[in-house]
């Protein structure tokens, strides 16, 4: 059972919604999708409250303060929605569930600054100099084609670790979590262009180790 988490310290990169659409896709292909959520806000559980009843089912847990759940019975395929200030036990304790580990990044000097030690931190990682965690980033609310994209690259060309691919700064993304919705629950011909940027993303995730 696959479990992708989505993490970085920084706040307000966009993690969720990174973790609620990968987990609307997920539901788009029929598996048993559960979006765990160990945020203090509780972002994706808030979500998942105003989800519409026809759309496709995502579950998800209830987590205490000190102890991350496990999926129940008919789970297929989890995504992990973290904290700001995401470190110490905590951290590690989350990365011993994961198989691949998201980092949505925003490519301003500021977020890059301020996670820097994370990725460096992810980098160093035995498991991940191993093999046997897989960690990408995502560039978040960015034109793949301006300063901003080429200063995340060099920031990034330095740490080893790939950037898969560039989200755009779009008010679907906005319109759609009001609802409840990810792009996977409209028509593709609404999103498109968004649904193309996930791709590979999408062909990294289902990607599986050593392939």
């Amino acid at each position: 059972m696959p479990v992708i988490v989505v993490a970085n310290p920084k706040g307000g990169v966009g993690k969720s919604t990174l973790s609620t659409n990968l987990a609307g896709y997920f539901a788009s292909r029929g598996h048993g999708v559960l979006l765990g959520d160990i945020d203090r806000q509780q972002s994706a559980r808030a979500w998942l409250a105003i989800r519409p009843p026809e759309a496709r089912p995502i579950t998800t847990w209830e987590v205490s303060e000190d102890n991350i759940a496990k999926p129940p019975k008919g789970t297929s395929h989890v995504v992990l929605d973290t904290p700001a200030g995401l470190h110490g036990w905590r951290l590690n304790d989350t990365l011993k569930m994961a198989d691949k580990v998201l980092v949505p990044l925003q490519p301003s000097i500021f977020d890059i600054l301020a996670t820097q030690d994370f990725l460096r931190r992810l980098a160093d990682e035995k498991s991940v100099r191993n093999g046997e965690i897989d960690v990408g980033i995502v560039g978040m609310r960015v034109d793949a084609r301006t300063r901003s994209a080429e200063q995340l690259h060099r920031f990034i060309d330095g740490l080893k670790l790939p950037v898969l691919g560039y989200l755009r700064d779009t008010q679907n993304y906005v319109q759609l979590a009001a609802h409840g919705l990810t792009l996977w629950d409209i028509a593709p011909s609404r999103v498109q262009r968004d649904l193309e940027q996930w791709q590979p993303v999408l062909d990294w995730v289902e990607k599986k180790h050593g392939g």
